[in-house]
């Protein structure tokens, strides 16, 4: 135990800080909400409600249902479904899987796959949204704003990376990385760490609060922390789908998606 959990440590390529644990503010939760209809779709939390009331719904219709909110009225094929849920080295019938999400899906909805309200089956091409998706807008109560000193170039840098995609990389040829999801599980994987509790180390990664990242898994930058070069992000495809992770800047590399050539390029907010 003490030796994976030690090697574990040394693949995560955790960057901490000082021993000063920054709080960094949650953000509100109106940011991380979608409506439609009666209902309410918490993505941080993972959560549906219909009418203020809390439906039950498994975790993979839920990421479901949060990849069509993505893009209502638009066709998400079962392969992007596939591709985005079930990874290439995931053992599983994935037909079987897929179709009984959805079934449970439109359960928890109460939509009728005949005369559908919501989701709409294209046979052997995929599913779409029907209804419109709202976000709710920021508050526009007037409130003090302090003159803000002129942004240094390093700061601008930073500001460009917030809402891009990068993928995940990974240390010493190994094919995963182990992030944890929040300050408060970076900060007491740091105490573990030092007290060389590896069962404590154990706990955290079997309650998901430190979480394992294949090779490419693609993340999209939420908040850049430049002091600790790390910044939060939100995990877009694979088995945590929809989490979010406190990851070091140094575990991050261009998608293609952002227009790189000649292969990935490392993140650097200091140049």
């Amino acid at each position: 135990m003490r030796t994976d959990a030690v090697a574990i440590r040394k693949r995560s390529g955790i960057v901490l800080g000082s021993r000063g644990i920054i709080e960094m503010p949650k953000p509100a939760r109106s940011t991380n909400v979608l409506r439609f209809d009666v209902f309410e779709v918490d993505l941080r939390a993972e959560e549906l409600y219909k009418a203020g009331r809390k439906i039950k719904l498994q975790v993979q219709p839920f990421h479901v249902l949060a990849i069509l909110l993505e893009r209502p009225g638009e066709v998400v094929t079962r392969e992007e479904l596939q591709k985005r849920l079930w990874p290439a080295d995931t053992f599983v019938d994935f037909d079987h899987s897929l179709n009984t999400a959805i079934k449970k899906l439109r359960q928890a909805l109460c939509d009728d796959k005949k005369k559908p309200r919501f989701v709409e089956t294209l046979p052997k091409r995929g599913y779409r949204f029907l209804v419109g998706v709202k976000r709710p807008a920021p508050s526009s109560a007037p409130r003090e704003t302090p003159v803000a000193a002129p942004a240094t170039a390093q700061e601008a840098a930073v500001s460009r990376w917030v809402g891009r995609v990068a993928k995940v990389c990974c240390e010493d040829g190994v094919s995963f990385s182990v992030v944890p999801i929040d300050e408060a599980a970076s900060a007491e994987r740091q105490r573990l760490d030092a007290a060389n509790d590896d069962v404590g180390l154990s706990l955290l990664i079997a309650s998901q609060r430190l979480i394992m990242l294949p090779l490419g898994t693609p993340v999209r930058i939420i908040e850049v922390q430049q002091a600790h070069a790390r910044c939060h992000a939100r995990v877009l495809e694979g088995e945590h789908y929809g989490k979010t992770a406190l990851l070091p800047l140094k575990l991050l590399a261009e998608s293609e998606e952002l227009g790189s050539v000649r292969g990935p390029r490392q993140w650097n907010l200091v140049s």
